[in-house]
């Protein structure tokens, strides 16, 4: 007998979207998508999902959908676009959830930041012209420039200097965004901490493509840091919740560490993506997902297995050209500690590197009781995958 429904307003089409609705059955609930357009998820009739076709855009019509849904118990979204409408429905139906107005303050780059600047944040500027740009990296030095909305590292780069750092500010006001956030750029490893409703997870090291861009090539869990680097994160990161208005969020915490302690980044006010939930899971037995559907949903979230392992992923981000062969998919499959290797691209298909998470066309994760054992397998089953491209060449005209 069904525990009640789970609306999820829309999801993300890869990763955790198709989880959230795995996790949402494996707990008794029937997960209902509400969507602008299915089409965006083969999942949904895979699981034979059922869809209701909404403007997700307007809090109002999903309010009023979920309030027709009988036997509701929660509303929730895998996505980072969505889940701030997904909070102030959850809150205006009496269902579990928390405060959609620090959702709203976390996704405002520039509104978080001024929010978190006490707390040992980069310098920074909220620029709405190139020229405001222009002016905030020569107060700055080196800046990292990027959208004050968005995630998946859409539109993020680092500016050697004022001149570059107005051009691409000039791109992205092209581009549709309102406001940039141009900030001091930190050199030093780049570290996340997982929350789950208020809890620290644990702290996950990141690997990254080369800059200008900050495409993530791949992830460890947990992050082999000194212990002490691993508090020091840990109680950053609760704190830039608490500031935030969300002391029992869920989150996923970006650092810089330089100079001996965390530089905060970014506050991401929902589960991280990039596939960490599964390397948690993997490494501690811990199911994220899960426990973020119980808590939208008022259930007890599911007991941990204890594992104590290592994982890593190391994605697969093919240059630009024309896919010709891929080859040792298998043979990473079977490699030592490897749980998952997937690999999405195929042959004939155009590569054009958008320098954001949409550039990859798979991935590898392994395990191990090290974290330097997880990340050997990891990447020696990464490199055993080959994705041979050919330059797209451009008919001539006459």
């Amino acid at each position: 007998m069904s525990a009640g429904r789970l609306a999820l307003v829309e999801s993300n089409t890869t990763g955790t979207g198709r989880d959230f609705a795995v996790a949402a059955r494996r707990l008794g609930l029937s997960p209902v998508l509400l969507t602008r357009g299915e089409r965006h998820y083969q999942y949904a009739a895979e699981l034979d999902l059922d869809v209701l076709l909404v403007d997700t855009g307007s809090p109002d019509a999903v309010r009023t959908a979920c309030a027709a849904l009988p036997g509701l118990r929660g509303v929730t979204s895998s996505s980072e676009y969505f889940i701030g409408v997904a909070a102030a429905v959850a809150r205006d139906l009496g269902l579990p959830g928390v405060d959609p107005d620090g959702i709203t303050v976390c996704r405002d780059k520039v509104a978080a930041r001024e929010r978190l600047s006490h707390l040992g944040a980069p310098d920074f500027a909220g620029c709405r012209t190139p020229a405001d740009a222009v002016a905030a990296a020569r107060a700055f030095g080196p800046v990292v420039v990027k959208p004050g909305r968005g995630s998946g590292s859409c539109g993020v780069r680092a500016c050697a200097d004022p001149e570059e750092a107005g051009r691409w500010a000039a791109r992205l006001f092209a581009d549709g965004a309102a406001e940039v956030l141009v900030e001091r750029e930190i050199a030093g490893p780049e570290f996340s901490v997982e929350v789950v409703a208020g809890e620290l997870v644990g702290v996950t090291a990141k690997h990254l493509g080369p800059k200008p861009h900050f495409v993530e090539h791949g992830h460890d869990f947990p992050a082999p840091v000194p212990r002490s680097t691993s508090v020091a994160l840990g109680s950053a990161a609760l704190a830039a919740l608490g500031a935030c208005g969300l002391p029992d969020g869920t989150a996923h915490v970006e650092f810089r560490w330089a100079s001996g302690r965390p530089w905060l980044i970014e506050v991401n006010p929902r589960l991280a993506g990039g596939l960490i939930p599964r390397l948690v899971r993997h490494a501690s037995g811990r199911d994220l997902v899960a426990e973020v559907v119980a808590h939208a949903a008022g259930l007890t979230p599911p007991s941990a297995s204890a594992l104590a392992a290592h994982a890593s992923i190391r994605f697969l981000v093919p240059p630009a050209g024309v896919v010709t062969s891929v080859s040792g998919v298998d043979g990473a499959r079977r490699a030592p500690g490897v749980t998952e290797a997937v690999c999405t691209a195929t042959p004939g298909e155009r590569l054009t590197p958008d320098h954001s998470f949409t550039d990859r066309r798979g991935h590898v994760i392994a395990v191990g009781a090290t974290a330097a054992q997880a990340i050997a397998r990891a990447e020696s089953a990464h490199a055993r995958i080959r994705i041979a491209t050919a330059p797209i060449t451009v008919p001539a005209t006459r």
